[in-house]
């Protein structure tokens, strides 16, 4: 089944409501490496995120609040799930994400663009977050690069415009860069917070998609980042981190080590993530955007 533009543009979304405690946020914490950076000489500002005393949630965990699941993989939505990937991830916060609360998601299918026959399409989906007065905490945003769904306009559909690309990080050296680790257990803490999928835990099913063992989850991989600003550009401060994108270039095995290279431009930042071991850019054309101190 192919593309069926106007279903997907009108897909309906229920709102979601997701109730999480302290324990949730310290746990996601966890996941993303910030107890590693906790106990460090120079961690001590790390303990806000993983010990319930003046308790803060990490804002990238935004992203994984009433999400709307695999509904992709709904026969009548015309993608073929096996070749969808996660492309880029946006989060813009409007105020601070409680460390416990309960949050209502709504989902919409913001753009579907064809990149042609041969070259798969797009999908944006933009998700607002309110907290229980009603008040908007969040919009999340996530493109998926469906690589077998390409030419539907050809047979006469409409398509929407391909949004601005992100910019590329300067060709300079960066102003900081912060190293943080993963551990080898890292997918598996991470997935009690967000995305059970067996890629990331089961050694067979990495094998099958192609991968020598299972891989960290690519929102994993966003949060160690969102650590590296909250703790290079924020004096560990969630409340002043504003907004956070990027692209999501390679994959990162757990026990990896994760350089996020940061420019600055006042309160606008620019960033790429590397993993250290092999070299290799797992994030890129990353801006993100900060209060001032």
């Amino acid at each position: 089944m192919a593309i069926d533009y106007h279903k997907l543009k009108n897909w309906h979304f229920p709102p979601l409501q997701h109730s999480y405690s302290e324990k949730d946020s310290m746990l996601y914490a966890l996941g993303i490496g910030v107890g590693a950076s906790a106990a460090a000489p120079d961690g001590e500002g790390a303990l806000r995120f993983v010990y319930e005393r003046d308790l803060q949630a990490m804002p990238s965990m935004a992203v994984i609040l009433s999400h709307p699941g695999l509904w992709m993989g709904a026969p009548e939505a015309g993608i073929d799930l096996l070749k969808v990937v996660h492309g880029e991830q946006r989060l813009r916060l409007h105020r601070p994400l409680p460390a416990a609360g309960t949050v209502t998601g709504v989902s919409r299918v913001k753009a579907v663009i064809d990149k042609g026959r041969d070259k798969g399409a797009l999908l944006i989906v933009e998700r607002e977050l309110r907290d229980a007065a009603g008040e908007l905490l969040a919009t999340v945003e996530q493109t998926s690069f469906c690589r077998g769904d390409g030419g539907f306009t050809e047979a006469g559909q409409p398509g929407d415009e391909t949004p601005p690309a992100m910019p590329a990080v300067p060709q300079r050296a960066p102003d900081l860069v912060c190293e943080l680790p993963t551990r080898a257990e890292s997918a598996l803490v991470y997935r009690l917070s967000a995305d059970r999928n067996p890629l990331h835990a089961d050694p067979e099913t990495a094998r099958r998609a192609g991968f020598p063992s299972p891989i960290l989850h690519g929102l994993a991989t966003y949060g160690v980042a969102c650590h590296a600003l909250v703790r290079s550009c924020c004096g560990y401060d969630a409340a002043r981190l504003r907004a956070l994108a990027t692209r999501f270039s390679a994959p990162v095995y757990p026990g990896e080590t994760i350089r996020t290279e940061i420019w600055r431009d006042g309160t606008r930042l620019q960033f790429q993530a590397r993993a250290v071991e092999r070299n290799q850019v797992v994030l890129s054309n990353g801006t993100a955007e900060i209060s001032p101190a």
